[in-house]
């Protein structure tokens, strides 16, 4: 078999280490080559840390994220990080969604053959993103997911997708949060008296949440947490130190994020369910 090879697609600086730090942490810790690419440098993001004046920081946000990305993947070991080089589109609904530059309004096309290219050069058995409502609903999110599939479904196809040589991932993921473990955050929260991030105009259950029996892939990264929490930090700007994420982490212990999950969407090997290894049936 070939070198074993692990594609994480995200929106912005920040989702990988959230949804998958300690995944990136352990593959690449295993030897695994591990390639990160980041549609955006999530130009128009918070700016909630303390030491910045939002004003002066707004016009360079780019570079300050890009530059915490790079401090995370360092953090997680990963092998290779790679920007498809669009812009932040901003929360649904905000006029900047209609703008010709952002990620929401790239060429479909356009935007699969980059990811393509990528695909065709690390050759991975196992590509993850989001799933169709891109988690919560973000534009970045979802057009992430669809451009994301498209590569998983075409890299093989030199015809429409000319250059380089024909690849065939064979396992895709979306990232999941599963109701049960929301729940947990819920009670958590209430303990605490933190804010509560859930709730939205009165419903109980968060957009990203997902049904358990839609997860087919739990995995225990309790060796990878110190470096999980280390690459969060280090996005600055979105995690501060009193952020909602660090202080969930300090009312629940290392239950809040000693466990990520996924979703597994298509697989061309057998595999069990459920399974603990994103790789099970490739090796």
């Amino acid at each position: 078999m070939s070198e074993l090879s692990l594609l994480a697609v995200h929106a912005h600086p920040d989702d990988e280490s959230i949804t998958m730090g300690g995944t990136l942490a352990r593959y690449s810790a295993e030897g695994v080559r591990t390639t990160l690419v980041t549609a955006t440098r999530g130009e128009v993001g918070e700016i909630l840390d303390k030491e910045l004046d939002p004003k002066e920081a707004a016009p360079r946000l780019a570079s300050i994220r890009e530059q915490e990305l790079r401090s995370a993947v360092k953090i997680l070991g990963v092998s290779e990080l790679v920007f498809l080089g669009y812009e932040d589109s901003g929360m649904a609904g905000l006029p900047r969604n209609r703008d010709k530059q952002v990620f929401w309004q790239a060429d479909e096309d356009e935007a699969v053959g980059r990811l393509i290219e990528v695909v065709r050069r690390v050759r991975p058995q196992v590509m993850t993103t989001y799933n169709e409502v891109g988690g919560y609903g973000h534009p970045d999110h979802i057009n992430t997911h669809r451009i994301a599939v498209g590569a998983f479904y075409s890299a093989h196809d030199t015809k429409r997708f000319p250059g380089g040589e024909s690849w065939r991932p064979s396992k895709l993921y979306y990232s999941a949060f599963p109701r049960s473990v929301i729940a947990e955050f819920g009670e958590a929260i209430k303990r605490a008296g933190l804010a509560d991030r859930f709730s939205r105009d009165g419903d109980e259950e968060p957009p990203f949440a997902v049904a358990d029996d839609r997860v087919t892939t739990r995995l225990d990264i309790s060796p990878y947490l110190d470096k999980k929490l280390a690459a969060m930090r280090a996005h600055r700007t979105q995690i501060p130190e009193d952020s909602w994420f660090i202080e969930i982490y300090k009312a629940m212990g290392p239950t809040a994020w000693n466990r990520e999950y996924y979703e597994r969407a298509r697989s061309s090997v057998e595999a069990p369910t459920p399974e603990d290894d994103l790789f099970a049936g490739l090796r």
